[in-house]
């Protein structure tokens, strides 16, 4: 915990194993596969699974396919950095599965479609469908390079593991099993891998607990150090985190991922119902939460532990990305495959979501770009799905070379989803929820939300906030020893300011451009997508009203009715249950009234005749 040395550990053979016996088995699931459905195989199988998924391996798998690397490894570095308040992205998730389940999976699930993009020429045409395709595949490609960078680079920082030796390996090992076995192979290797992130995780955590004296301690440390900045109420759009940013901003990105990106639609729809659609994306709430309370708690650990003596201020670590392997190699190195459990899974997370990725982009590519515009036998078709996962998966290695020049992987990753997303989710909403929306109003408002996000991505590339606006918490190294001669002589505090993708000059802060910083400052990148999504939809909405939109009603099947949602159904309900309670109280007191009329009538009766008795 000093700083003594510039890797603070080094690997043993039971991490070694441990690492090889993960990256086994998830072969080994992708021959199992491809044994047991050969012959018989189609290229809708190998894509959907068949349509015969049961809701928990579903939930797992979705859990498993967006929580990847950068859950592992940056996300404690955000709250190390930025604080606890992370903590909010919780409520985004649930939003997120709220708005899933109740407006996109209704839809796709009664299409019967395989890609999502298929949606796009049937509620508006073939141009809009094309385009969204080409950018979902842009996007993912993209993403998918962040995702193979990440274990690479934290191998590489703890081994002598050469980082492109990392990267093609694990591009390797998950085009392996994904073209073999499909769809089937992917989730059940997600299964599988979910299990090992969720160890590794506990082993870090774990041991920084015992070794720092209890969970209250690093609470106590956490408190200290400004961590739980949990209230934070500004609304101020261009602050990076706060509860509003992270609420709003966090739901409208996440929707972008679980509402309609291919690669979690095309498990909604291998489930065999909706139902079992709608179970498995509730039940993936409570692994996304899950995952979410680890990963504060190991950034606030992270503190704990160096405190006093912050490794990337004092240059023991080139990135925020690399704080969490050497906290790994600091820690664990007197329990022997622990180290290894943990890389195991930082690597699995990271197979997990290419795998989702590539099974993804060669469905989008066999649906939308071949199948229409070619007359191929069953059998072609599926040899084609498996050409084309070995193929991405490939071009996923050869993206990840370039994420090394991004910047902070979660930051990066998250700006992608949302800068592309977004324009696209926009898209979605305007034709499930809009129909008066016509093609032309669909075409534009996608291009329009496209320009427009992009045009911030650059400004944010240009002009990054200033620590006024992101506000990082306060690094010291007062309590460092550095000993070794390859150390640098740190003896104050740092505050270190936003890294960025460009190298700073001696002398310059690197708060961005000043000639654009007085005029224009970007907004969080949790609003990236949200800017898209406004775009699209308040373009799309305009240039339908304008070109005729309200002569025309799309199909009743491609928008979202009002019994499609579980709140109709629900209302319904309890309606119905308030009724047939009130009509049967009134029915008694009905009852009741006509009993009182008929004891008068008979006492009235009794009276008469003991009069004419009497007389």
């Amino acid at each position: 915990m000093s700083g003594d040395s510039q890797v603070a550990g080094s690997f043993a053979v039971a991490d070694y194993v441990v690492i090889a016996l993960m990256l086994v088995v998830s072969a080994a699931v992708g021959v199992y596969f491809a044994w047991v459905d050969r012959g018989r195989g189609s290229s809708r199988d190998f894509l959907t699974g068949g349509r015969r998924m049961t809701a928990l391996p579903v939930s797992m798998s979705l859990t498993a396919s967006f929580m990847s690397s950068i859950t592992v490894l940056s996300n404690p570095a955000e709250v190390y950095r930025y604080g606890a308040i992370f903590i909010f992205f919780g409520l985004a998730y649930a939003l997120t599965m709220v708005v899933t389940s109740e407006v996109f999976l209704p839809v796709f699930c009664r299409l019967g479609i395989t890609s999502t993009y298929e949606y796009l020429e049937l509620r508006f045409n073939r141009a809009t469908r094309l385009l969204g395709t080409v950018l979902f595949i842009v996007q993912t490609i993209l993403y998918t390079g962040i995702i193979v960078y990440g274990p690479a680079l934290a191998l590489s920082q703890v081994t002598d593991m050469d980082m492109w030796a990392g990267i093609i390996s694990t591009g390797i090992i998950c085009t392996f099993y994904c073209t073999l076995g499909g769809l089937k192979a992917v989730v059940w290797t997600d299964v599988f891998q979910i299990g090992i992130m969720l160890s590794g995780y506990l082993s870090v955590i774990i041991k920084a607990v015992v070794l720092q004296g209890g969970v209250l301690t690093i609470i106590s440390d956490s408190q200290q150090g400004g961590r739980l900045n949990f209230w934070d109420f500004d609304i101020n759009p261009l602050r990076r985190h706060t509860l509003w940013t992270i609420i709003i901003g966090g739901t409208s990105g996440w929707v972008c991922v679980y509402g309609i990106n291919q690669a979690q639609v095309q498990r909604y729809i291998s489930c065999k119902n909706i139902t079992h659609a709608r179970v498995s994306a509730y039940l993936s709430l409570l692994g996304l939460c899950s995952f979410l309370v680890c990963s504060v708690f190991a950034g606030m650990s992270l503190y704990s532990v160096y405190k006093n003596c912050d490794p990337w201020t004092a240059g023991m670590v080139s990135t925020p990305d690399q704080l969490m392997p050497y906290l790994v190699m600091d820690v664990l190195t007197d329990c022997p495959g622990l180290p290894g459990l943990f890389f195991a899974g930082v690597y699995s997370g990271s197979l997990s979501t290419v795998s989702s990725s590539i099974n993804a982009m060669a469905a989008v590519t066999l649906e939308d770009l071949i199948k229409p515009y070619t007359n191929m036998s069953e059998r072609q078709l599926f040899r084609l799905s498996k050409g084309l996962s070995f193929f991405y998966g490939i071009l996923c290695i050869c993206m990840a070379g370039l994420s090394s020049v991004m910047g902070g992987m979660m930051q990066t990753a998250v700006s992608i989803s949302g800068l592309i997303g977004g324009p696209l989710l926009g898209l979605f909403i305007l034709g499930i929820l809009c129909p008066f929306a016509n093609s032309k109003g669909g075409l534009s408002g996608l291009v329009s939300g496209l320009v427009v996000s992009m045009c911030v991505g650059v400004v944010a590339v240009i002009s990054p906030p200033p620590p006024s606006m992101t506000r990082p918490l306060p690094l010291t190294t007062e309590g460092c020893n550095f000993t070794t001669t390859n150390s640098l002589n740190w003896t104050s505090t740092a505050l270190p300011t936003e890294p960025s993708s460009t190298p700073t000059p001696p002398g310059q802060t690197g708060d961005g451009n000043p000639l654009l910083e007085d005029t224009w400052l970007t907004p969080s990148y949790l609003y990236f997508s949200l800017i898209g999504v406004v775009t699209a939809i308040s373009v799309g909405m305009i240039v339908s009203l304008l070109t005729g939109g309200l002569k025309m009603r799309a199909e009743a099947r491609l928008t979202l009715m009002k019994e499609d949602t579980t709140f109709y159904h629900l209302f319904k309900f309890i309606k119905d249950r308030v009724m047939r309670q009130t009509g049967k109280l009134d029915l008694t007191k009905d009852r009741e009234y006509d009993s009182n009329i008929d004891l008068a009538f008979c006492n009235t009766a009794l009276d008469l005749t003991k009069s004419k008795v009497h007389v």
